[in-house]
């Protein structure tokens, strides 16, 4: 019976495609108001914790993710399911999310490590459903569906914060308004939860994956997994510049990965800004990285990704250290908003050049294989830069500052890794050609 629905027609409807890219905009929301925006603020200007306890927590839910991706991944693969790992991953990250600000400091930490955790293993099975409301000719336009509706939940989770934390700062907290202030962003909290579940409802009811022969799974499925992240590494060496290139991934992404997550604490605890400018200075650099992301897409296509992309790690060099210097020299905040807005463009940069680079460097008939790859190195990144922040602010004293210019020295390094990487077109033999 099954091997017949394999070969049954696979039908996408519009429905399926929209309900698909509405959990672009679900998960989205989270991203923007739990890991970039809110939650650092609480935990260190509410609960009175430091940038290191919110970095540990994040590394850690990372870390956690990447020793379980492989096998979670080859998981559904054997059964050839996404979508009830989709909606597992989902709901315990809303559940978790609803749930923070309860307890004190340590709870909440670990709430966030755990919904964290989720929002990232349910990407993963998100982003191979794209397989199944799409075909090889509408792959990017469905993508860029799910990625615009993103762009829409990040306005949406700003405007959230914008409603409910209207008239408290976190930067203003006393003993009198300490409770206040806390139970209004225990309200952010919820209301992107119950955000979160909406707009992933329809993708559970509406989205029908392609019917396909189950797998039974092998007892030795976790050693199979890392044994073949083995063989891919092993694999990926025979490909001029593919390892240097990822290498010089996990530098660049540990950098623009890290000031995203703390942002937020650096513009209000160094440079002045109360949480409503920083929730502006959010949507300002959304907007600018939503038009750099199109202007990118032309200068990849006519100068090639390596250019583009060297091109936008100079301008993130510049932002790094720009934004340190303003912080050690105490300028003017009003001196960082075009330096906000650069970062905007330069994020837009990033994305659209570094994809079409590991693309350029894969042949496609293992493009899946080593797209897996790439994802590990940012996944890797992502364990590194929140740890060695926090342990610049808080162990070693240094101050935000210097974990900025932190930041600058792994652009370098990896711009430099970057060099000996050649973006020609490559003339793939026919067997590797799907």
């Amino acid at each position: 019976m099954e091997a017949d629905a394999v070969r049954e027609p696979h039908r996408i409807s519009h429905l399926s495609v929209t309900s698909w890219a509405l959990y672009d905009l679900a998960n989205t929301v989270f991203s923007t108001n739990i890991v970039s925006l809110y939650f650092a603020l609480f935990v260190v200007n509410v609960m009175q914790g430091t940038d290191f306890d919110f970095g540990l927590a994040d590394s850690l839910s990372m870390l956690a993710l990447l020793l379980t991706a492989p096998m979670l991944g080859a998981i559904s693969d054997q059964v050839h399911r996404r979508m009830p790992f989709l909606m597992v991953s989902s709901l315990l990250c809303i559940g978790f999310t609803a749930l923070l600000g309860q307890g004190g400091l340590i709870t909440s930490l670990v709430i966030f490590a755990a919904a964290n955790f989720m929002y990232q293993a349910g990407l993963m099975f998100y982003n191979a459903l794209l397989l199944d409301v799409s075909t090889p000719e509408t792959q990017g336009r469905v993508g860029g569906l799910g990625t615009g509706l993103g762009y829409l939940g990040s306005f949406l989770g700003v405007g959230i914060g914008i409603l409910l934390l209207r008239g408290a700062s976190s930067a203003d907290v006393t003993p009198e308004n300490a409770q206040s202030i806390s139970e209004k962003f225990m309200q952010v909290f919820q209301v992107s939860a119950l955000l979160f579940l909406i707009f992933a409802i329809p993708c559970f009811l509406f989205v029908k994956e392609r019917l396909r022969e189950r797998q039974k799974i092998p007892a030795h499925l976790a050693r199979q997994a890392f044994t073949q992240i083995y063989y891919t590494l092993s694999h990926a060496r025979e490909y001029p510049g593919l390892l240097r290139f990822l290498l010089s991934r996990v530098f660049y992404i540990d950098a623009v990965n890290t000031v995203i997550v703390f942002l937020g604490l650096y513009t209000t605890k160094e440079i002045g800004f109360t949480d409503a400018d920083f929730q502006g200075i959010f949507m300002v650099s959304i907007i600018f990285a939503v038009v750099g992301s199109f202007g990118w897409g032309f200068v990849v296509d006519r100068y090639g990704p390596k250019r583009t992309l060297n091109v936008v790690l100079v301008l993130w060099m510049l932002i790094f250290l720009s934004t340190a210097l303003i912080g050690y020299l105490h300028l003017s905040k009003q001196v960082f908003w075009p330096v906000a807005c650069l970062a905007g463009v330069a994020l837009g940069g990033t994305w659209s050049s570094d994809r079409p680079f590991m693309l350029r460097l894969s042949p496609p008939r293992y493009i899946g294989e080593f797209s897996g790859l790439y994802t590990m190195a940012g996944r890797f990144a992502s364990v590194i830069g929140p740890l060695l922040w926090g342990m610049i602010v808080e162990k070693l004293h240094w101050g935000r500052p210097a974990a900025v210019l932190s930041l600058l020295v792994m652009v370098v390094v990896g711009f430099f890794l970057l060099q000996k990487v050649d973006d020609a077109p490559r003339d793939w033999a026919p067997e590797l050609i799907e």
